[in-house]
């Protein structure tokens, strides 16, 4: 599996991450990390066959939050607009309370900042992905 990691990149409240990528041909999943030490503040998973994680449908996007070790609890919202060899974009904009992700068919996610910290540093990307662009305004 292909990814990047970005390090030392604020993301803090009140400001927006853009990122756009093509996913590969036949991948099965890819995602973003948003980080926290070791924990997982904001993980954004997009899979075309989700039956290995006890998920019996095709096509999903799964958040969720690893804090202390620990899985929480999954977050399903939002629509699909991705397509392999497909360019996408996506935002995710940091407030006091969640992450907003805008997907490209407008629809929104409110995943709870459930770390309630206001500045994010690192972040992974990965999976069966090729990242064109990763900017925060």
């Amino acid at each position: 599996e292909s990814g990047m990691e970005v390090k030392n990149m604020p993301l803090k409240v009140g400001h927006t991450l853009t990122v756009t990528g093509v996913p590969n041909a036949g991948a099965d999943r890819f995602g973003l990390n948003i980080l926290s030490g070791t924990d997982n503040a904001f993980h954004m998973s997009v899979w075309w066959k989700a039956t290995s994680v006890g998920h019996n449908v095709d096509e999903m996007v799964i958040y969720n939050t690893y804090q202390g070790g620990v899985w929480e609890e999954e977050i399903h919202q939002g629509g699909f607009p991705f397509k392999q060899k497909e360019l996408f974009k996506f935002t995710v904009t940091l407030t006091h309370e969640e992450f907003l992700v805008i997907l490209s068919d407008g629809s929104e996610v409110h995943f709870p900042n459930r770390l309630g910290a206001c500045e994010y540093l690192d972040f992974t990307l990965w999976g069966g992905v090729l990242i064109r662009s990763f900017e925060i305004n």
